[in-house]
């Protein structure tokens, strides 16, 4: 299976280059599934008919579907919801309220990943897009397999471990003064269960012969920003970008004095994108005069973008982090495009280097010829971070 993951800053028209790309893969005879894990879902009104949770057939070759959250919680982890709930209810909640809670910050992101996975194994599809939340919420969704993991292995198996020895004696006394049980084996199991399925799609997330990831941006200054933040924070996490798509580009044919100054400033940042993102090839759209809505105006953006292109293939490889032996020396390269020196934190703790830059955080697990050294100073060089160690 193919997977393309499409996101950019909320309101770029990803959800529209997401359809657009499923028309022209289903065209060629790939079974294509479209499917938006966005909260906000706008996947619905790009094709102009109704999709739901489940796969729904668009035209033939292409299925399109909108990720319930709720669904996908009560298919894949209804014992913990209930559980929750019960807890709730014993704090003095009543009925919806108990219900609503229980649904916790950060699950549709979860479910999401869920729900990708499944197709993954499943194999029904030839080609998998997501329209993605908008790129913050991405971030945290790539990022999950490696955070998740890090709470597994250092809290949560060794408090399961407990648990499930200390319940026997403690529960008798336990319930009558809570006023819910302690959480049974099927409570406690579910969040590892959930924790190795993410843990397995991981290693299909940073496999850039399977994943890519495609940022929408528009000629806009803080759009730019944003894209390029993207483009470094996804390097982080080991998940290639292999196209750029620079949308809503005013066309030349435009004479309208009004837009003079807006076309200008546009020409400045489409030359930016170009150079900001060397070497991935960035493809260009016009700014069209009717909404992007309906098969009609989703098969001009797909002829614009495509052609007689194959928009499944792997339009360009990076090699995001790399292991460098030299006279006997080891370095670790992490590509991070656009990002100075002094963004950049580092420190080890055991064998985990730490790597932050701004808010987003990721905790490498080196490999043993490295994780008894430790860093002995970093560079920029050539858009990677070149890490000594010594």
């Amino acid at each position: 299976m193919r997977l393309i993951l499409m996101t950019g800053k909320g309101g770029v028209g990803k959800t529209s280059v997401a359809a657009a790309t499923g028309l022209r893969c289903a065209e060629l005879g790939y079974k294509t599934l479209v499917l938006s894990t966005d909260p906000a879902h706008s996947l619905a009104d790009s094709f102009d008919m109704e999709l739901g949770h489940d796969s729904r057939l668009v035209k033939p070759n292409l299925w399109g579907a909108e990720l319930d959250a709720l669904r996908e919680l009560e298919g894949n982890w209804g014992a913990v919801k209930r559980y929750i709930s019960q807890v709730l209810r014993a704090q003095g909640l009543e009925g919806v309220q108990a219900e609503e809670l229980a649904i916790l910050p950060g699950m549709d992101e979860i479910f999401g990943l869920v729900r990708m996975k499944r197709h993954y194994d499943e194999g029904e599809f030839d080609v998998l897009i997501i329209d993605s939340a908008p790129t913050g919420t991405a971030l945290r969704l790539l990022s999950l397999p490696e955070v998740g993991g890090w709470y597994m292995r250092k809290f949560y198996k060794p408090l399961q471990g407990i648990s499930a020895a200390l319940r026997p004696l403690v529960e008798p006394i336990f319930r009558p003064l809570a006023g819910f049980s302690l959480p049974d084996k099927e409570v406690m199991d579910a969040p590892y269960e959930f924790y190795e399925q993410i843990e397995a799609l991981e290693k299909v997330l940073t496999d850039n012969t399977v994943t890519s990831v495609r940022l929408v941006t528009n000629p806009e200054k803080m759009v730019i920003k944003e894209s390029l933040r993207a483009h470094a924070y996804l390097s982080l996490y080991n998940v290639a970008t292999d196209l750029v798509v620079a949308n809503r580009i005013i066309p030349a044919e435009v004479t309208d004095p009004f837009f003079k100054r807006w076309k200008e400033s546009q020409e400045q940042y489409r030359q930016e994108i170009h150079s900001d993102f060397m070497p991935l090839p960035v493809k260009e759209v016009p700014l069209y005069s009717e909404e992007m809505c309906g098969l009609a105006a989703l098969e001009r953006l797909k002829e614009t973008l495509y052609k007689d292109e194959d928009p499944s293939q792997v339009y360009y490889k990076e090699n995001t982090i790399k292991i460098v032996q030299e006279n006997n020396q080891y370095s670790l390269e992490l590509y991070l495009p656009g990002i100075a020196k002094d963004q950049i934190q580092l420190s080890k703790t055991g064998d985990e280097l730490n790597v932050r830059i701004g808010n987003h955080r990721r905790n490498l697990v080196l490999p043993q010829a490295l994780a008894a050294l430790q860093p002995s100073g970093a560079k920029m060089e050539d858009d990677y971070l070149k890490i000594k160690f010594a």
